[in-house]
């Protein structure tokens, strides 16, 4: 059975667990969400959990260094598999530049499925690695700040960040 190692970061007033496997960075968790998050997500794939602070450690400083506005790239190894319309769907995700965002309407545009724009919400709420994948990217059509899997308050926060309008505090972990 596969293993997935954890801790939890605690960085500019959020609080998640993260998970990386040996091939990558496999969870990224919701703001102050509570362990049974990563359980049930580790659950439902069969997977081991081991609390390992060195192991996660090299990921950590990187989601530190983006909370905290210091990097704006990842160049993790990531250890995430979807259906190929996730997959499709979380690639344009990642070529939004980091202080844009785009439409769910404009991502089906870009995947070649326009039709597919509530397949799309729901391709970008499967989004094990938050942040990394950004998912927070996406607004509704009308420029309004919608649904997001970590909340509301933390994508507003991620927005703001990458607006540069973010004073965070340092980082603990």
């Amino acid at each position: 059975m596969k293993t997935v190692y954890y801790d939890r970061l605690c960085v500019a007033g959020m609080a998640m667990y993260v998970g990386v496997s040996e091939q990558g960075l496999a969870f990224i968790g919701s703001d102050q969400a509570d362990m049974s998050e990563l359980e049930q997500w580790s659950g439902k794939r069969g997977l081991d959990l081991m609390e390992d602070r060195v192991r996660v450690k090299p990921y950590m400083e990187a989601l530190s260094a983006y909370l905290m506005g210091t990097r704006r790239k990842f160049d993790l190894p990531l250890d995430i598999a979807g259906t190929a319309f996730q997959e499709a769907v979380w690639q344009a995700l990642c070529a939004i530049p980091y202080g844009e965002t785009r439409t769910y309407s404009e991502i089906a545009e870009e995947i070649g499925k326009p039709q597919a724009v509530r397949a799309v919400g729901a391709a970008i709420g499967a989004n094990p690695v938050l942040m990394v994948v950004p998912c927070h990217r996406v607004i509704g059509k009308n420029g309004k700040i919608t649904g997001y899997r970590g909340g509301i308050a933390m994508k507003e926060q991620l927005l703001r960040l990458e607006s540069g309008n973010s004073t965070l505090p340092k980082a603990a972990f």
